[in-house]
């Protein structure tokens, strides 16, 4: 009785997939299934945009690390100027609405590319390239007057830290500029190209982070850097 069980349960068992052979040519196929949650790969989109924010998080750990070593060599000045003696808030106000605007314009040049308008694609970014162009125009003459007054880099710890930490700003900016330029580019070129939107996206994404980052320069560096002596922690 117990042998005919066994025999019963053994042809009821589901049949063990590392023992079957090649699967008939009519046999039907599990669906091929995709996207979110549903065991396929993400959309290219998707995925560009994940590996992107990898990216720009590794940059904001950076930035970071400058953050903090200016806030500990901020005060360490060797006899020479301070902050509050080399910095000009006006300068940097004019800097600090350049940059703002062009994210504005940058996100009006996103808004163009979702409606397909070469027109005002173009036009929102000319418009972020030629405020950003502004910016690192102001920043270029604003480290050339200090080098001038004799506060370059090498002057001190406090020097060389402001210098590293917006140089490296401006850097990024710089190259963004280019990104900007080979954006335009392609899209007159070439349209509206799904690929070329992947790279937008990415653009948008960096440039909309360098504006986010110019927030904690102008607070921390430049309105933290001109208060009394007094109000300095």
């Amino acid at each position: 009785m117990s042998g005919e069980a066994s025999t019963a349960g053994a042809l009821r068992a589901p049949p063990d997939a590392s023992q079957l052979g090649p699967r008939p040519a009519g046999a039907h196929a599990p669906p091929l299934v995709t996207g979110s949650g549903a065991g396929g790969p993400a959309p290219k989109r998707i995925v560009v945009g994940y590996g992107f924010w990898i990216f720009l998080l590794s940059d904001v750990i950076m930035f970071s690390s400058f953050f903090a070593a200016y806030a500990v060599l901020f005060k360490n000045t060797a006899g020479g100027p301070s902050a509050q003696q080399l910095f000009d808030l006006h300068n940097t106000a004019v800097e600090t609405a350049c940059l703002l605007a062009s994210t504005f314009t940058c996100g009006m040049a996103s808004l163009a590319v979702g409606r397909r308008s070469q027109k005002w694609t173009q036009i929102a970014l000319l418009a972020t390239g030629l405020l950003g162009v502004t910016f690192i125009t102001l920043e270029v003459r604003e480290f050339m007057s200090l080098v001038a007054r004799g506060a370059g880099p090498s002057r001190s710890a406090f020097l060389s830290s402001f210098f590293t930490l917006v140089g490296c700003h401006g850097v990024h900016v710089s190259a963004g500029l280019l990104w900007l330029g080979t954006m335009m580019a392609q899209f007159y070129a070439k349209g509206f190209r799904r690929d070329i939107r992947h790279r937008f996206l990415c653009f948008s994404l960096f440039w909309h982070a360098l504006d986010i980052i110019w927030v904690g320069i102008f607070s921390l560096v430049y309105l933290v850097g001109t208060l009394p002596p007094e109000l300095l922690p």
